[in-house]
């Protein structure tokens, strides 16, 4: 058995619910829709647990969509960046380089006037995504033994980088933002589950075996994420409801530069992997991972920052909504281009 093969990568294959995500997560924004109109009281009610600012209910389903996502951490896997770098260091410059500035650019261009809206995008460009890439990855049969490698170091990388990034495109957008808030959600809602997701896996792993803890209890964690991740947006959608009825262009205002973004990274990423001669294995998943965002933090922070109800967090949730059909897009993408030979290098 090689390397690779003995690598595991949650969904192997995606259920039915898992492959119509995009539908429920639509239902789940109508559904808050409505949630808000029938029950108006229901804001408050929500509003009203709270600790230090931060929403209660939001909190725990937010932490429950990060836990499962921290399982999936090798710290061992760190170890093998020395074997082959080039297309961890192309998925970096990616990550933290071009995204972010290309985020931070678009945002300028299209929200001026809209600050909560341009730091939504900042958010959302400015973190990596840590979890649902393991899918895309083995789905366009990808290199998965760089997949654990690449989400293990960008959640490492999210801890440091993350915050430094949005206090300066923030700051050179002259928009104040509570930086302590910003600090806690990364450490409450990345450092906590990263440290809680390492442990348990390593004492349920010696507890009941590595089996047991790849097809019993990781994919019960997942189904709950997804749980977490639907009653978010429920919520979400119900405290902004009224938001969004009355101001409908504000979804499609920060749509343009999120799915601008995406085509502009995407672009770059297969034509960087291009040049730089890798084989497809290795360059779909630098496409995959350098292309994608980690919805859940910047949501977190939106709502740490701006509150439940508020136009950043409805502004991050957009990026979750376009980002599921775009990546399962780019996994059909990187197998159409395998089959015409976009990619000319040699495997590894």
């Amino acid at each position: 058995m090689s390397a690779e093969d003995s690598i595991s990568v949650p969904g192997k294959e995606l259920s039915t619910f898992e492959k119509y995500l995009p539908l429920w997560i639509g239902i789940c924004m109508i559904l808050g829709i409505v949630l808000s109109l029938v029950v108006p009281g229901i804001s408050e009610a929500i509003n009203s647990w709270q600790v230090a600012g931060i929403s209660v209910p939001i909190g725990i389903c937010l932490f429950l969509m990060m836990y499962p996502a921290m399982l999936n951490i090798q710290v061992s896997e760190l170890r093998k960046l020395r074997r082959n770098p080039k297309p961890i260091i192309l998925t970096l410059v990616s990550n933290w380089i071009v995204a972010p500035v290309v985020g931070f650019v678009l945002a300028q261009t299209f929200l001026q006037g809209n600050e909560q809206l341009i730091v939504a995008v900042i958010l959302l460009s400015s973190s990596p995504c840590t979890a649902m890439v393991l899918v895309w990855g083995y789905l366009a049969e990808g290199n998965q033994e760089q997949n654990v490698v690449n989400t293990t170091l960008n959640t490492a990388t999210i801890l440091v980088l993350f915050a430094p990034l949005v206090v300066l495109f923030t700051g050179i957008s002259n928009i104040p933002i509570d930086r302590l808030l910003l600090v806690i959600s990364v450490m409450v809602f990345i450092g906590i589950p990263l440290v809680l997701g390492v442990v348990s896996r390593k004492a349920i792993i010696n507890w009941k075996g590595d089996d047991w803890f790849q097809n019993k209890y990781r994919p019960a964690a997942g189904n709950l994420a997804l749980l977490a991740l639907l009653t978010t947006l429920v919520v979400l959608f119900s405290l902004n409801g009224m938001v969004m009825l009355e101001h409908p262009d504000l979804l499609v205002l920060v749509s343009i530069p999120l799915l601008l973004g995406f085509t502009i990274v995407v672009g770059f990423n297969l034509l960087i992997t291009r040049l730089a001669k890798l084989a497809y294995r290795e360059a779909t998943i630098t496409v995959i991972i350098g292309s994608s965002s980690h919805f859940e933090i910047a949501i977190a922070t939106a709502i740490s920052i701006y509150g439940v109800g508020s136009i950043a967090a409805l502004g991050t949730t957009m990026g979750l909504f376009w980002e599921v059909p775009i990546m399962l897009g780019l996994v059909y993408l990187a197998k159409y281009l395998r089959k015409r030979e976009f990619w000319k290098g040699e495997p590894m």
